[in-house]
C-alpha cells in the first residue's frame, strides 16, 4: 500500500495556526500567495494578524524586521524563488540585523513539478546557508513540518525554512520530537550512511530497502537542519561507516551537499557521493518524471551508494 503523501506546507501551515492561538505575538505576512503558502489557514481565523503585501516582497521583508523589533515573531511566506527577489533586504535588514523573522519558502525544488524552472528553486538553501545568523530547516515531511514551525517560534533569531507544494510520504507521527541543530537516525547500518533532507529522506528508507536485499546495510539519516549542521553525527556517521551518501532535491552546490562535503574535507574526509542537482535549472514536467530525469529517485540512491563503498579503503 503507497504510504500517506502530504505537502510539508501543510504542516506548516498546521503548526502556524496551533502557534497563533496560543501566541498573540505570532503574526504572518503574505506576498499574495496565502492560499499556496498555508498562511491563508491563519487569516481565516485570525485576520488581523495577516497582512497581505501584494507581489511586493521586498516590502514584505523590510516590514517583517519592523515587526520583529517591536516584539512580534513574524512568519513572512511566499515560494522560495520569490523570496530570492527580495535577497538584499533580507540580507540587510533581517540577517545583518538579527531580527526575529521566520523566512518561509514554499515550492521548494524540483518537486513543485509543472510550474517549471522559473519557479522551482534549486539553490535557496545555498543562498540561506551563506547569510550569517540564519538557521536553515528542510523538514522531511509534514510532521516534521509542522513540529519545526513550533521549534522556530521559539528561537530567536532568523530562519528559513523550505516546504513543498507536492505530497511527500508520511514518515513521522505526532510523538516524534524536532529539534534544531539535530538530525536523526532512522535506519541503522555500518556498510554506508545516507545523509538525507526534505522529501529525498523518505527515497532513502526506501533505497535502504533495496540494499539490504543485496546485504548492504544503509544507514539513513534525517539532516533537517542544514544549518547549523549536525557536525557531532556526521562525524559518528563517517567514522562507523567510512563512506557517505547525500541526498537532496536542490543543488549538490551550497546546499546538504556542500555542507557535508565542508564539514568532512576539514574533520574526517571518506569517500562521498552528493545525489542531488548537478548545477542545473529544472524544467516543467511530474514531480516523478522529474525526479527520473535528475538522478533523485531511490534506484539513483541506490546508485551512490554502491559506488561509495567501492571507494572505501578495507
Amino acid at each position: 500500500m503507497e504510504q500517506k503523501k502530504i505537502p510539508t506546507r501543510d504542516g506548516f501551515g498546521k503548526g502556524l495556526l496551533k502557534l497563533a492561538e496560543k501566541n498573540q505575538n505570532i503574526v504572518a505576512l503574505e506576498a499574495d500567495l496565502g492560499k499556496s503558502v498555508r498562511t491563508e489557514w491563519m487569516r481565516q481565523k485570525f485576520p488581523e494578524r495577516v497582512f497581505n503585501f501584494g507581489i511586493a516582497e521586498q516590502d514584505m521583508f523590510v516590514t517583517a524586521a519592523g515587526l520583529a523589533s517591536c516584539g512580534k515573531i513574524p512568519f513572512a511566506g511566499t515560494f522560495a524563488i520569490f523570496t530570492e527577489r527580495a535577497f538584499e533586504q533580507i540580507r540587510n535588514t533581517i540577517g545583518w540585523g538579527n531580527m526575529n523573522v521566520k523566512v518561509i519558502g514554499s515550492h521548494g525544488g524540483i518537486l513543485t513539478g509543472e510550474d517549471g524552472a522559473s519557479a522551482q528553486t534549486v539553490e535557496d538553501v545555498a543562498v540561506y546557508r551563506v547569510i550569517p545568523n540564519f538557521t536553515v530547516i528542510v523538514p522531511a515531511d509534514a510532521v516534521e513540518a509542522e513540529k519545526a514551525t513550533e521549534a522556530i517560534a521559539k528561537h530567536n533569531g532568523p530562519v528559513f525554512m523550505r516546504l513543498t507544494r507536492s505530497g511527500v510520504p508520511i514518515i513521522f507521527d505526532d510523538s516524534y520530537k524536532f529539534e534544531i541543530g539535530k538530525g536523526k537516525v532512522l535506519k541503522g547500518g555500518e556498510d554506508v550512511t545516507i545523509l538525507a533532507c526534505g522529501p529525498l529522506v523518505s527515497e532513502s528508507l526506501k533505497a535502504a530497502e533495496f540494499l539490504e536485499k543485496e546485504k548492504i546495510k544503509a544507514r539513513v539519516v534525517n539532516i533537517s537542519t542544514i544549518k547549523p549542521l549536525d557536525g557531532n553525527l556526521v562525524l559518528k556517521c563517517a567514522k562507523e561507516t567510512h563512506a557517505i551518501v547525500t541526498a537532496e532535491d536542490h543543488s549538490i552546490i551550497g546546499g546538504l551537499g556542500g555542507a557535508v562535503s565542508e564539514f568532512l574535507g576539514e574533520n574526517y574526509p571518506v569517500p562521498l557521493e552528493r545525489v542531488g542537482i548537478k548545477d542545473k535549472f529544472g524544467e516543467s514536467g511530474s514531480p516523478a518524471e522529474l525526479y527520473k530525469k535528475y538522478g533523485l529517485t531511490a534506484e539513483d540512491i541506490v546508485a551512490a551508494a554502491k559506488r561509495v563503498i567501492k571507494r572505501k579503503k578495507h
